[in-house]
């Protein structure tokens, strides 16, 4: 098998098994804390890539500079959008929490726009944030009415929350990067993030003995580990690695969808036209934004061309 073959199979992975993460998320916290769960994901998987690469590679343990970008990093994306995602899914449908997730090229646009005066927003960008935000409005309409869980519209704030600061994560990765192996920051990342999480559980008090944490729990946990947090991982940094960007990108279309679909059949959620004429909408307001961002970055590269 070519690399290229293999960069395809593990772009087709993280796809579907980011799709099904988010209804094993939604699995796990019907019987267990949320932030208790997410900490426990996000330690035990932590552990094992940076013993991994600390042990078996012999990579250096951080610098105190790599630390600090470490630390920032995890905050961002595994205690506030992990960890508050995986809060939100109690109260919404894990489709619903998949699709606001991938709203974030958007909130990228608009957060540049507002924040760091960009104002390179075309036409085309300004119809994709329109027809994305129009999109997600028929699928909350439509959960609105079929999803009667207390608490629905906190859990849609914890899932806009979440996307946000993965949003503020993207930007920060573009404009300050650290010099260090992606999967070993990974690792770390997860794991000052899972001690974070655990000090949030303790002082909120909302946690239950390991011993009381059911089975069904354990499972989804299990999977969550090895196939969410590590798996596809290795799989979308691979990816990443030997495919052109807008290819290696489409897992951001996928897994939502991916979660519509297996939400409906293993987590009983309501799957009605609706939803998924709101998801493929919002999709393409996505796609759209994605897009004209490269189109953008493409006529900036030609004049630096030409400038030289």
């Amino acid at each position: 098998m070519t690399t290229k073959q293999k960069a395809y199979l593990a772009l087709s992975a993280t796809s579907i098994v980011w799709g099904t993460t988010w209804v094993a998320s939604k699995i796990g916290v019907q019987k267990a804390p949320a932030l208790e769960v997410a900490s426990i994901r996000q330690f035990v998987a932590g552990i094992i890539y940076v013993l991994f690469f600390f042990l078996v590679k012999k990579l250096p343990i951080p610098t105190l500079k790599q630390m600090g970008w470490l630390t920032i990093m995890g905050i961002l994306m595994f205690v506030s959008s992990n960890g508050v995602a995986t809060m939100a899914l109690k109260y919404v449908t894990s489709g619903l929490a998949a699709l606001i997730a991938a709203l974030y090229p958007l909130c990228v646009v608009l957060i540049e726009m507002i924040f760091f005066k960009n104002k390179n927003i075309n036409l085309l960008t300004f119809s994709g944030i329109l027809i994305g935000i129009g999109g997600i409005g028929v699928v909350f309409y439509d959960n609105a009415f079929h999803n009667h869980t207390e608490g629905f519209g906190w859990g849609i704030f914890l899932s806009l929350i979440a996307m946000i600061t993965w949003s503020v994560a993207t930007i920060f990765i573009a404009r300050k990067k650290a010099v260090i192996n992606p999967y070993y920051a990974t690792g770390w990342q997860m794991l000052i993030s899972s001690v974070i999480l655990f000090g949030m559980v303790l002082i909120s008090g909302d946690h239950i003995p390991l011993s009381k944490i059911p089975a069904e729990t354990w499972g989804a946990l299990a999977y969550l580990i090895i196939a969410g947090s590590i798996f596809t991982f290795v799989a979308f940094i691979y990816s990443m690695k030997h495919l052109e960007p807008s290819i290696a990108s489409l897992y951001a279309y996928i897994n939502p969808i991916v979660a519509v679909l297996v939400g409906s059949l293993v987590a009983n959620e309501k799957l009605t036209f609706n939803i998924l004429a709101g998801s493929v909408i919002t999709l393409a307001g996505v796609w759209l934004v994605n897009k004209s961002m490269k189109q953008k970055k493409g006529r900036m590269e030609m004049s630096d061309a030409d400038a030289m």
